[in-house]
């Protein structure tokens, strides 16, 4: 393991949370999404600087910034892009010009507001690594993460995501305010902008990125660990084994994306953390990032008021590890 290179992006983490203070476990999980190859969904109310968690992040690497406002009126082709006739001295001709979605980071902003025909517009780029327009396939940069967010108080002309589309993200993240001690900070931070930006400092590249995914690739998992993220999802697809009050909770467990995802998760925080090989505590780390949105509880469990996360809380607490 490269210690340079775990430097790196100890670098790029503390650069952000520079930027973005009081929120440490936003910027954890857009670091650690990065190292998996994935894509996440922030869940915030508006001013707990969600856009600027992606603006820093993209800054600091030194990557291009896509943003998509998502309304009721978007089109597919708004994110995608669209073939144009373009006339030329020979002739007329159709080419591609590239939407937003061809960045290498990309907010989707307030994605639940667009209707689903938009929102699967971005379910091949997520998973595929590419977008097809008019019966061709176009690849999408080699470094890219779509960060999606959404209010979740304000349902009036929101669209919910559908399951299929939420099961792509590789964390759903949850952005609370800051405390009293953080927003000073913040105040303090913000009014010395004002002032005028200072230089920037060098982008950490995204060759660190694929290079310390490459590590993260070939770290081994232990049969035990296995077993023990596996019983973990199996849990919320038979929850009867555990207890009835979990069965009455939940209508539809886990798919298997949720062990891929916490077997990719688990061993990029234990590359984080220093460390050749996988804990249990890792796992445990990244369970509710990864399994909040891929639990649909039943009626039951929305009337007493129960949310995923005091689901996902009990599993952990009654699934034995190893």
């Amino acid at each position: 393991m490269s210690d340079a290179l775990r430097d790196d992006i100890a670098t790029l983490t503390a650069r952000v949370n520079a930027a973005v203070i009081g929120q440490e476990a936003v910027v954890h999980s857009l670091i650690l999404a990065l190292l998996c190859n994935g894509n996440v969904l922030l869940e915030g109310l508006p001013g707990t600087a969600k856009t600027r968690s992606i603006k820093t992040l993209a800054a600091a690497l030194g990557v291009n910034l896509g943003r998509i406002q998502f309304t009721p009126d978007l089109l597919p082709a708004d994110v995608t892009g669209s073939e144009t006739y373009h006339d030329h001295d020979a002739g007329s001709q159709l080419v591609f010009e590239p939407g937003p979605i061809f960045n290498e980071l990309v907010l989707a902003d307030e994605i639940n507001r667009a209707p689903a025909k938009v929102q699967s517009a971005l379910l091949e780029a997520m998973e595929e690594r590419q977008v097809t327009v008019a019966g061709k396939s176009y690849p999408l940069p080699p470094l890219f993460l779509v960060m999606a967010t959404q209010n979740p108080i304000e349902q009036e002309g929101t669209y919910p995501l559908p399951e299929a589309q939420m099961d792509r993200f590789l964390f759903k993240v949850r952005v609370d305010y800051p405390d009293a001690e953080a927003e000073r900070a913040i105040v303090q931070m913000l009014q010395g902008e004002e002032g005028g930006s200072s230089a920037p400092a060098e982008p950490i590249g995204s060759s660190a990125i694929f290079a310390a995914r490459e590590e993260i690739q070939k770290m081994p998992v232990s049969e035990a660990v296995e077993r023990y993220l596996v019983d973990l999802v199996m849990a919320t697809r038979h929850p009867e084994g555990l207890s009835e009050q979990l069965a009455a909770w939940i209508a539809v467990g886990s798919s298997p994306r949720a062990s891929i995802a916490l077997h990719r998760a688990a061993r990029a925080e234990a590359w984080l953390a220093g460390r050749k090989y996988v804990l249990p505590e890792d796992v445990r780390r990244v369970v509710p990032p990864v399994m909040r949105h891929r639990l649909i509880l039943s009626y039951d469990a929305m009337a007493d008021g129960i949310d995923t996360d005091k689901v996902v809380c009990d599993i952990m607490d009654l699934v034995a590890a190893g």
